[in-house]
């Protein structure tokens, strides 16, 4: 069975840093591009990261130079560094494969960002 469970948001100042952790159970996680989403209340799901299996990284235009996107698959495992952080950066954060049709979705992590 497919798992995929986020952690590690919480509320940060403008110009604070979190770590974000995905941990993926039962997927052939080594195989797959993997991608950090957010969503904001009554907006769509973005893409903000993706990282291959060869680890070759990608970022959305709005946090590219602050967020950085890793793996361990070892693990199974998928993080999102996030620093310099905006109050636009305000979100749920899930992970997910970057590949159609998208695994399950997990609960997601908040991530508020406010003085």
């Amino acid at each position: 069975q497919v798992q995929l469970v986020e952690s590690g948001g919480g509320l940060v100042q403008p110009g604070g840093a979190l770590r974000l952790s995905c941990a993926a159970s039962g997927i052939s996680f080594s195989m797959y591009t993997m991608g950090w989403y957010r969503q904001a209340p009554g907006k769509q799901r973005e893409l903000v990261a993706t990282i291959t299996r060869t680890r070759n990284t990608d970022y959305a235009d709005s946090v590219k130079g602050r967020f950085t996107i890793s793996r361990d698959n070892a693990n199974k495992m998928v993080y999102l560094q996030m620093n310099s952080l905006k109050p636009e950066d305000t979100a749920v954060y899930y992970c997910n494969r970057d590949l159609r049709p998208a695994l399950p979705w997990g609960q997601g992590t908040q991530v508020t960002v406010s003085s």
